[in-house]
C-alpha cells in the first residue's frame, strides 16, 4: 500500500483515538487550512481533528476519488456529521503536497461553507439563501 492509500484507508476510519497517528502520515511542520482553520504543525492539526470530533456527532470521511503524482495528490470526499441530532453532508476537495519520504506537507481543504454548511443551518441558512439569491446571475 503506498503511502496515499495508506493516508486516505486512515481517514476512512479516522476516530478520536487515531489521532495519535498523525504523524504516520503528516511532517512534523505540516501545513493544514480548511475554510475555518490554519495550523502548522502536528499540534495544531490534531487540535483541528480532535475539535471535529467535540463538536460534531459521528464524524465520518468518506473518499470519492483521488489523483496523484510523485508529490502532490488531489482527493474529493463527502463528509458526514451531526449537529444537534441533524446529519449532514459537506462535499469537498483536498490537495495534498508530499515530501521525498512520502509525508504530507500541505494540506488545503477546499468546501464552500455557505452552500455546503451555512444554508443548510437553522438560524443563519435563510440569511445565507437569501445573499445566494442575490447574488445569482439569472
Amino acid at each position: 500500500m503506498n503511502r496515499l492509500d495508506a493516508l486516505l484507508a486512515w481517514y476512512g476510519t479516522l476516530e478520536e483515538r487515531s489521532l495519535a497517528r498523525i504523524g504516520e502520515f503528516y511532517h512534523p511542520q505540516a501545513r493544514f487550512d480548511d475554510p475555518f482553520n490554519s495550523v502548522v504543525g502536528l499540534d495544531g492539526i490534531g487540535r483541528v481533528f480532535a475539535h471535529m470530533f467535540r463538536a460534531t456527532e459521528t464524524p465520518r470521511f468518506t473518499i470519492a476519488e483521488h489523483l496523484a503524482d510523485a508529490d502532490r495528490a488531489f482527493v474529493t470526499w463527502d463528509f458526514d456529521f451531526g449537529i444537534d441530532g441533524r446529519r449532514y453532508r459537506v462535499h469537498g476537495v483536498t490537495r495534498l503536497r508530499f515530501d521525498a519520504g512520502g509525508l504530507v506537507t500541505e494540506h488545503r481543504d477546499y468546501w464552500d461553507a455557505a452552500g455546503e454548511l451555512w444554508v443548510k443551518l437553522p438560524l443563519i441558512g435563510g440569511p445565507v439563501r437569501w445573499l445566494r439569491r442575490r447574488f445569482r446571475a439569472t
